[in-house]
């Protein structure tokens, strides 16, 4: 296995691609309850980025879900800070039912900020190699 993100001495530990995609079942045995509860029982496990704890993988977009430890109400100044963060790393912000952090080049969604629950959940996509950097300049620019 790869060596964990947030703890390169940890060289059991799967990186946040190989976590994600151990939860993913193959078609062939997506009604098999025994492989769910098999995988089920690792979702604790998974690694943390930035500080923040995985809480899950988004519905539709099957991005890990991380938990902010603050509930976020988005305003003007926080939005201009995120789009502050998304300018260092060579993004922009789209605004839809919430803001989703996107590349420059190509539009590749990147990171999104869910505010419309009772917790702040942050959306990432695990192949993005600064995403360490860019947890903490988000959480950064959303306190």
């Amino acid at each position: 296995m790869e060596r964990s993100e947030t703890n390169p001495s940890d060289a059991a530990a799967p990186s946040l691609g190989s976590f994600v995609g151990g939860l993913k079942a193959p078609r062939e045995v997506l009604r098999d309850k025994g492989a769910f509860l098999e995988r089920s029982a690792h979702k604790s496990e998974g690694p943390a980025v930035g500080g923040l704890p995985l809480v899950g993988l988004g519905g539709s977009c099957g991005k890990p879900a991380f938990l902010l430890p603050f509930v976020v109400r988005f305003d003007m100044p926080r939005l201009e800070r995120l789009e502050e963060v998304a300018a260092r790393y060579g993004m922009f912000v789209e605004y839809g039912a919430y803001p989703h952090l996107k590349l420059e080049d190509g539009g590749q969604e990147i990171a999104a900020v869910q505010d419309w629950t009772n917790a702040t959940v942050l959306f990432l996509r695990p192949s993005f190699a600064q995403k360490d950097d860019l947890v903490a300049a988000m959480v950064d620019a959303l306190r």
